[in-house]
């Protein structure tokens, strides 16, 4: 699967540079971080939550979790994650996972988490769980115009403990 050709049409549109990145697939945004060679904390992920009846889309670093309450402040609503088969309903041309950060592109709103805004690049996932795309922060909040504000915190390491039934690196898991 490649970049969604409407990512693609967004950035020409738009004149935004940009620069494709490729790895292995993984499951996971850390995992891609690590494929990449970056720190957590430089890669966003991005997950789509319901709040209320509507959705919206939450830009954190791949190494941080949302604070759920944090966020609900903010958005004024109780937000809880979104059922994968609404996913898949709202991201047709995205492998489960890979949602790009462009909330415009499906008429949904975003929210970025302060602590990626001092980045001078953002890299996010573009669709497919083994392709990514790298741009200037400026161009990033430019053209997805997200709501900043505070809502992550930092992840604690995970231990093999109590990740039964969780996919392996090699199966692109990364967890």
């Amino acid at each position: 699967m490649a970049i969604p050709a409407r990512l693609k049409a967004h950035f020409e549109q738009t004149h935004t540079a940009y620069f494709p990145v490729t790895h292995a697939p993984a499951r996971s945004a850390q995992y891609a971080a690590s494929l990449l060679h970056v720190p957590g904390k430089e890669l966003a992920k991005t997950v789509a939550l319901r709040a209320g009846d509507k959705a919206l889309l939450a830009v954190l670093p791949a190494s941080y979790h949302i604070n759920l309450d944090k966020l609900a402040s903010v958005v004024g609503v109780g937000v809880k994650l979104m059922k994968e088969e609404e996913c898949l309903r709202l991201f047709p041309d995205c492998q489960p996972g890979a949602i790009p950060p462009f909330g415009e592109l499906y008429g949904l709103p975003v929210y970025l988490d302060r602590s990626l805004v001092e980045d001078p690049e953002i890299i996010f996932n573009a669709g497919t769980l083994s392709n990514g795309v790298r741009m200037g922060n400026t161009d990033f909040v430019h053209l997805a115009k997200p709501r900043i504000c505070s809502f992550a915190e930092r992840g604690e390491a995970r231990t093999r403990r109590g990740m039964e039934g969780c996919d392996t690196p090699d199966e692109g898991g990364g967890k």
